[in-house]
């Protein structure tokens, strides 16, 4: 589970990554990417989180094999908050092929979405 404050909550934020950010599509899902943007509803002493929300559409499943996914892109991108820098706002949305896809193609499609969308990092 993502902690609160590396969660997106707001309908704004998800637009804003969208609309705004730099986008790198895969087979199984496609990255919006808005790099370091301060937040506007955080007191601002120290540089803000990267938050991160998740789009899963019907088209990916039923409601069990959703939630799964959910559960699976969670668990992944919490393991590379720290790759992104401070004050980023990533939107994940599933394609429909991610409701058959294992844990490993989740990983290896979200690992080159980001090296993509951050110039070529580590993973």
């Amino acid at each position: 589970m993502l902690p609160t404050e590396n969660r997106l909550r707001r309908r704004e934020d998800f637009a804003i990554a969208v609309r705004r950010g730099r986008r790198a599509g895969r087979p199984l899902l496609v990255v919006h990417l808005r790099s370091g943007t301060t937040d506007p509803h955080a007191s601002g002493e120290s540089a803000p989180p990267a938050r991160a929300g998740f789009v899963v559409s019907k088209a990916v499943g039923g409601a069990v094999v959703r939630n799964q996914v959910k559960r699976r892109l969670r668990h992944l991108v919490r393991d590379r908050l720290t790759e992104l820098p401070p004050g980023s706002l990533v939107v994940v949305r599933a394609l429909p092929g991610a409701g058959d896809a294992d844990h490993a193609h989740l990983a290896r499609d979200l690992d080159a979405a980001l090296q993509r969308l951050l110039g070529g990092g580590t993973r």
